[in-house]
């Protein structure tokens, strides 16, 4: 079982295994939906994910970030890879906020009216103090064209095809984790985790 998104695996921190994954979401989630309703609200919407401890949150957030590490030095080898910064106009408010450094921003003359120039502490318009500063951008690109060419091969569904022992180890660390917070032991089947997710999702459904 995977604190799975995996993008996921760090934002979300809770799902199923690959495999399991893949049985839960193939079946559409837990209840028929018309279809208008897309995926993402009828499946993981849906999930019953467990109630959780603070220890147990901990446990898992670790977990699934040491399988996140592991994943991304075999994706992105430091040995293959540098680091490269791109740089740009940004404003502290947009999308790239987080990699402007506010304190050299110059004043952003706009309409105060515009759609863009809205303070999102109040959502009202012409309240934001809009700044345009510098986005320096880290990104990691092939040292070389040798390495381009390795890292062509570095691949999820490569890596899960290989399957190496230190990923099937993180996995089972990430699934005793989950298991655990779940309350439930971690040799259940396939079909026995399905059936125990299903009874929770019931139990949910009719306390709400």
């Amino acid at each position: 079982m995977v604190w799975f998104c995996s993008g996921w695996v760090t934002k979300c921190r809770c799902g199923l295994s690959l495999s399991r994954n893949i049985r839960f979401g193939s079946g559409g989630g837990w209840l028929p939906r018309p279809r208008s309703q897309s995926f993402a609200s009828a499946c993981f919407e849906t999930f019953a994910f467990p109630s959780a401890t603070e220890a147990q949150r901990e446990a898992i957030g670790a977990a699934a970030g040491e399988l996140d590490r592991l994943r991304n030095n075999w994706l992105n080898p430091p040995e293959w890879t540098r680091t490269e910064t791109l740089e740009f106009p940004g404003s502290t408010t947009g999308p790239w906020a987080r990699y402007v450094d506010p304190a050299v921003g110059q004043p952003f003359q706009a309409d105060p009216n515009a759609p863009h120039n809205v303070d999102r502490a109040t959502g009202q318009p012409g309240k934001a103090d809009l700044r345009i500063g510098t986005v320096r951008y880290p990104r990691l690109v092939p040292r070389d064209a040798a390495c381009a060419e390795q890292l062509q091969k570095r691949t999820l569904t490569n890596l899960y095809n290989q399957r190496p022992t230190w990923l099937d180890l993180a996995h089972r660390k990430l699934d005793a984790a989950v298991f655990a917070a779940y309350g439930w032991s971690p040799t259940l089947s396939d079909d026995e985790l399905l059936a125990a997710l299903l009874r929770l999702n019931l139990e949910r459904a009719g306390s709400t």
